[in-house]
């Protein structure tokens, strides 16, 4: 009781209104749109990749343009959107609308690919643009709702994205019921696959631009009178001093040269099957890259150039203790989520009808099964979504999110259990739950600590935690894959699900005010 006495008096002394329940949907039917196309891009993409001819252990590799381009995107998104103030659509509006009519725009061109490469250059941009709509999302709970409010709005979200992501991860599977052609030439899609494409470019004009019409931003005036502090002209004082910008530049663009000459090295002097993936650079010249970035921060500083290229720079610097402890959490959490996405139907297809055929009927079969599979465990987070403002008034914020991640791994875990792909629907259980808590109750709790006007870029660099262990999964799963698991995928998701508890066992660290 006295933390909610808290809250309400935080929120008084901030002026900031509650929003009705009404008011709190609008906001965040946008979602909906979003999710349908994340949705129909995790339960198909690999489907897609391996009728184009990719082997089982290129898979991941080939996932990777989607967490390198929300890393690059999302902290210059957000940082942009909290500059922003475009006349009547505001703030983080314009960036929905931008984002969706990009991504729209790929989902109409997919089904047409017929190219391995060109499929995985139009993942990343439909990535990319995903992100140019979902990242601002985040920030406009934290703009809009006080904080006794906030666990309810994300909430919300996590119940749109919930039922976004049921219909879109089923659309195959209904198509095939209204006998729409669930099987095609090799190196053609399925219609099945195809019309999905197209519904989802269309609800995810529709549901975004629901939310820019029927939703008004506070100004940048009432943001000040709420006791926000508006820097949408100015750019900060920046704390690191260029000789530190400059030192840990050098020493990050050292570390990743001596790990990307080393593997280049290892690979050229080692037999063919024994080298380390090459989705590996990604990670080595990443380092590197990080480096140059911080090198660059200290010219420009030094120089009185600070810009916001500067200010990202030095807010990477100085984190906030929560966002740091939730961010380890959110590391083991995502690498999970990640290892189900990419590797559920090739590790289903193997398990229950041991086949790799992407051509056979049973491939197909479970293909279908596992959208649906998806659409089970996002309509399963949809309704946890309404119980975790409960659960986190009745014990805590961090208890509650331990305890859906423990759920979760045990979900995943069970994949290699169950060999009838009907009972996989109780891990689905497990898993909704913790996707339901995944999408709320970290970004509840971190924007409990954030400023009001730097809420755009910390989301967006909250999200290389996110990001991070994507491209980990997708550097490392293939190589364990090949090697330790003797290509059988169905152990890389067992992994997820121990990486998944261990996140539980992390919330142990948060504690809250």
């Amino acid at each position: 009781m006295a933390d909610y006495n808290k809250t309400v008096l935080d929120d008084i002394k901030s002026g900031k209104p509650k929003l009705s329940l009404a008011g709190i949907i609008n906001m965040s039917v946008g979602f909906l749109g979003i999710q349908f196309a994340f949705g129909l891009q995790n339960a198909n993409m690999s489907r897609i990749f391996q009728t184009l001819g990719a082997e089982i252990d290129q898979i991941p590799g080939l996932w990777i343009a989607a967490p390198v381009t929300g890393l690059l995107i999302q902290p210059l998104i957000g940082h942009m959107s909290d500059k922003t103030w475009i006349g009547k659509l505001g703030r983080r509006r314009p960036y929905f609308l931008v984002g969706s009519v990009l991504a729209a725009l790929a989902l109409f061109v997919f089904p047409s690919v017929s190219v391995l490469k060109a499929a995985a250059i139009l993942l990343w941009i439909l990535d990319a643009s995903i992100n140019i709509s979902m990242e601002p999302f985040r920030a406009f709970v934290g703009d809009m709702l006080p904080d006794s409010q906030r666990t309810t709005g994300f909430a919300m979200q996590s119940f749109f994205i919930g039922i976004g992501a049921v219909v879109s991860s089923v659309l195959p599977y209904l198509l095939e019921w209204l006998n729409v052609s669930n099987t095609a030439p090799a190196g053609l899609l399925p219609d099945t696959v195809k019309y999905s494409f197209y519904i989802g470019a269309i609800v995810y004009i529709v549901a975004v631009a629901y939310t820019v019409f029927t939703t008004n931003e506070y100004s940048p005036e009432q943001m000040k009178s709420f006791g926000e502090t508006d820097e949408t002209t100015t750019v900060k004082h920046i704390k690191t001093p260029h000789q530190k910008f400059l030192k840990t530049g050098i020493v990050w663009l050292c570390i990743g040269i001596v790990f990307t000459l080393g593997l280049y090295y290892y690979n050229n002097s080692s037999a063919a099957d024994s080298q380390l993936a090459k989705e590996l650079y990604v990670l080595t010249c990443g380092v590197g890259a990080f480096g140059v970035f911080q090198i660059l921060a200290a010219l420009f500083h030094k120089s009185k150039m600070d810009n916001g290229f500067v200010e990202i720079m030095d807010d990477l610097n100085f984190l906030p203790a929560k966002m740091k402890q939730l961010a380890v959490v959110q590391f083991f959490s995502w690498f999970a989520l990640f290892s189900m996405w990419i590797y559920s139907t090739p590790a289903l297809a193997q398990n229950i009808y041991n086949t790799t055929d992407a051509t056979s009927p049973e491939y197909n079969k479970i293909g279908n099964w596992v959208g649906v599979m998806f659409a089970f465990y996002n309509g399963f987070a949809a309704l946890f979504a309404f119980l975790l403002p409960v659960l986190s008034k009745k014990f805590s914020r961090p208890v509650t999110h331990m305890i859906a991640l423990i759920a979760g791994g045990l979900g995943l875990i069970t994949y290699m259990v169950f060999k009838n792909e009907y009972a996989l629907i109780i891990s689905m259980a497990g898993i909704g739950f913790a996707w339901a808590s995944i999408l709320a109750m970290p970004y509840s709790m971190l924007t409990q600590s954030l400023p009001a006007h730097k809420m755009g870029v910390y989301m967006g660099i909250f999200n290389f935690f996110i990001v991070i262990p994507q491209i980990l999964a997708a550097t490392l799963l293939g190589m364990f894959t090949k090697y330790l698991f003797g290509n059988q995928a169905i152990y890389a998701i067992a992994l997820g699900g121990c990486s998944m508890i261990i996140a539980a066992v992390l919330c142990l660290r948060i504690k809250e005010k």
